[in-house]
């Protein structure tokens, strides 16, 4: 019975040595290798490392096989089997100049130093770690950059109306960066420039440059290595004998050419203007004899006249009723083609913080004394979805306050803080930081105002997809968004940034003659066309008289138009004015 027990209890032991064996072997079946994933620096001359490690970290000690190789697992820098350096495997040209650093095998790092870098050691490099059937490998890049000489700076004497200067430097590897600074600091450029390359592939740079009086002082050559990031540098005082002289009779020749070239010139302009004259007189002679013929040949022409006149005005009548869309500096000229619209602000759509008058045409601050920035705004109360419509806003205290004001999209995010730009359903222009702009995509638009705007119209061509604003004082544009890209129905936008500002909208109404006016102005409106109807002149002014030619659009600044092109435009002539007599 007692050996019976003694021969189970062997057994067991026996297992559980074996099973002990088992697991640390087990345990290290998977690994993964990896090294820099930047690539390694080295000077030419000095030590460049190749580290890799082990992931999970685990003891090297009893690793079957380390290796560092080029391209081919044949060309080995390094190999470690057995714990032992195997050097016979090992290219020629890494014998004596390869070791092992061991420090950290028990953290799971080996690194292998290549002693005296040469500059074909660059390139690529594998480390390759094997445990019994399993290995891996990892990818390392060394960089071999080399430090060459002090740049050495010559003066090769006068050359092009300045002080000819070369720059030379040798042992550089890549071939290095050149560049010349006066004493400011300032980058001079290079006339030529030539890089060769000696047998051991360091390269040698020559630079040359002509310096002018301007830069008299010093002068640095500098050579910059891009792997390594240094430079060396050489400056180079250039003395004031240095610099050519100008000649004594410069002067004097250019003040000497200068003087007859006027009296030439004079006397051009003498001769010119004597033909002319002789031209004009002979030009009024024939004038005269012309017109004595054309009054005879007036009665009997004036007919077909009248017809020709007639055709010509029906053509720029048709021009300059469709030239209101490419005119956008006159409101008067848009506003007849647009239908006005009484704007209302929706309450349920305005911030808290925001106060709407009863009839829902004005928005302030609840609380003046505060000075809060954030996303207040409000709606219009009705969108629009077809069609051309245009209203007013009056601006009070605006040019010491921030505001934005437009339109925008129904589906638009008005929570938090937003962008006010078209990408995100927006077409608006407002004062931000003290500046005037149009929140355009991407960035914004300054807009340069001669004084700030009291009055803004908006007008919306949803059919052309054009939204422009114009300075109703002035009449005069601010900003188009030109083919904007919206869907949906459009709603008028209203935005309180900072500062104690209001916004009043307008309400337009029609006056005697069926002509839209702001409330409240009908009788101011009605008494100013009296006046104008009084004195109105009998002759229209001809084009000529208007100072712009037939077929010429109208330049930016010319003035306001206080009618669109119709049948009484102001700018042609009428054909029965010809004939009165």
């Amino acid at each position: 019975m007692d050996n019976c027990c003694k021969h189970a209890l062997l057994h067991h032991v026996t297992c559980l040595f074996a099973l002990a064996q088992l697991l640390p072997r087990a345990s290290t079946d998977e690994f993964r290798v990896s090294g820099p994933s930047d690539p390694i620096v080295a000077e030419l001359g000095g030590e460049a490392i190749l580290p890799c490690s082990l992931s999970p970290a685990m003891s090297m000690e009893n690793m079957e096989e380390l290796r560092w190789y080029r391209t081919r697992f044949s060309e080995a820098v390094f190999v470690y089997r057995d714990q032992q350096e195997q050097e016979e495997e090992l290219m020629a040209e890494y014998l004596g100049r390869t070791s092992l650093v061991k420090d950290q095998f028990h953290q799971g790092k080996a690194a292998v130093p290549i002693h005296k870098v040469w500059l074909s050691d660059s390139g690529t490099y594998i480390c390759f770690f094997k445990q019994g059937p399993y290995y891996e490998e990892a990818v390392l890049e060394l960089k071999v950059a080399g430090m060459g000489s002090v740049p050495e700076v010559h003066i090769t004497g006068t050359e092009d109306g300045g002080v000819g200067m070369v720059c030379r430097a040798s042992g550089w590897y890549p071939k290095p960066q050149v560049q010349w600074r006066d004493s400011r600091g300032e980058i001079l450029s290079a006339s030529s420039e030539t890089h060769t390359e000696d047998a051991e592939g360091l390269f040698s740079v020559e630079s040359t440059l002509v310096v002018r009086y301007r830069f008299l002082g010093n002068v640095t050559c500098s050579t910059f290595n891009p792997i390594l990031g240094q430079e060396k540098a050489m400056a180079i005082f250039i003395p004031e004998p240095f610099f050519p002289q100008a000649s004594p009779w410069i002067p004097a020749f250019a003040v000497s050419m200068t003087t007859m070239g006027l009296l030439v010139l004079g006397s051009s302009c003498f001769l010119i203007w004597e033909q002319r004259a002789r031209l004009q007189v002979h030009q009024e002679l024939e004038n005269l004899r012309r017109e004595q013929e054309e009054l005879q040949k007036t009665k009997e022409d004036a007919l077909k006249t009248a017809c020709t006149l007639q055709e010509e005005l029906d053509r720029r009548k048709a021009a300059y009723m469709a030239a209101w869309r490419k005119a956008p500096l006159y409101a008067d000229w848009r506003r007849e083609h647009f239908q006005s619209w009484s704007v209302t602000l929706d309450p349920d759509t305005a911030h808290p913080i925001l106060d709407i008058s009863q009839d829902r045409r004005r928005v302030t601050w609840k609380d003046t004394t505060m000075h809060l920035d954030g996303p207040f705004s409000v709606l219009g109360m009705e969108g629009i979805s077809s069609g051309r419509r245009y209203w007013e806003v009056e601006i009070r205290r605006g040019d010491s306050s921030e505001w934005t004001l437009g339109v925008c999209r129904e589906d638009v995010v008005r929570k938090n803080w937003y962008s006010e730009c078209p990408g995100k359903g927006f077409w608006t222009v407002g004062r931000s930081n003290d500046v005037y702009l149009a929140f355009t995509e991407p960035g914004k638009t300054s807009l340069p105002f001669r004084q700030a705007p009291q009055r803004v119209g908006v007008f919306v061509d949803y059919s052309e997809g054009d939204i422009s604003f114009y300075n109703m004082s002035e009449k005069s544009h601010i900003f188009s968004f030109h083919e904007a890209s919206f869907s949906g129905t459009l709603f008028p936008y209203f935005r309180l940034k900072s500062g104690d500002v209001s916004m009043i909208l307008s309400s337009m109404v029609h006056d005697s003659d069926g002509e839209e006016v702001e409330e409240g102005k009908e009788k101011e409106e009605g008494e100013r066309k009296k006046r104008e109807k009084k004195g109105k002149r009998l002759f229209l002014p001809t084009l000529e008289e208007s100072g712009n030619p037939p077929g010429e659009r109208l330049t930016p600044g010319s003035g306001v138009v206080d009618s669109p092109p119709g049948e009484e435009f102001p700018f042609l002539p009428h054909p029965c004015d010809i004939f009165l007599p």
